[in-house]
């Protein structure tokens, strides 16, 4: 099956006016919880990055999913991979490990995403990875949905091209209609 009609199958592929963790505004939203609600949708997105990552030759000894979105399809692409899963959360404001969970120096990290739009939240937690002797070998995720390639290559399992604003000029603000943020970093922590 093809990721795309996968999503929409899932009624995780929408269309309207959203307020994306990123800060900016899209008129493209993928509902990833909903894409990996079934246990099988999420076995075949993971399947289509672990296929990116050996078209690539990307050798991994974990990965780790940043929370929320992360967390699932890291597990589900750890899994893939046969290789530990771990996740980081954020505390005071910063992505850290807790947990117990730990990076070993050497080890060949990729860190694994719900959608990928500027990668700040990668990044974040590529920090902490290489705080602890990681090395990140990239992004994999289920959703590309970048505009300009981060500083790690990413191995998606769909690249969507969305538009993307800026909250003062979105065309979609300006016409009126109601922004959506479904997201999890608007969360109270």
């Amino acid at each position: 099956m093809e990721i795309r009609e996968l999503l929409k199958k899932r009624h995780a592929l929408l269309e309207g006016h959203f307020g994306l963790s990123s800060g900016k505004h899209s008129d493209v939203y993928v509902q990833c919880a909903k894409a990996t609600e079934y246990p099988e949708d999420g076995a075949i997105i993971a399947a289509r990055i672990k296929e990116k990552l050996d078209a690539a030759g990307i050798e991994v000894d974990v990965v780790v999913g940043p929370a929320m979105g992360g967390i699932i399809i890291g597990y589900e692409l750890a899994k893939a991979l046969n290789v530990r899963s771990m996740f980081t959360e954020r505390k005071d404001g910063e992505m850290c490990f807790r947990r117990g969970f730990a990076v070993q120096p050497g080890e060949k990290v990729i860190i694994c995403e719900d959608v990928v739009t500027t990668g700040k939240s990668s990044m974040e937690t590529a920090k902490a990875i290489e705080a602890m002797g990681g090395e990140v070998v990239g992004i994999g995720a289920i959703v590309d949905r970048t505009k300009e390639q981060p500083p790690l290559p990413v191995y998606a399992s769909i690249k969507i091209d969305a538009n993307l604003f800026e909250p003062e000029q979105c065309p979609l603000c300006e016409k009126g209609i109601a922004l959506d943020q479904p997201g999890s970093r608007f969360l109270k922590k």
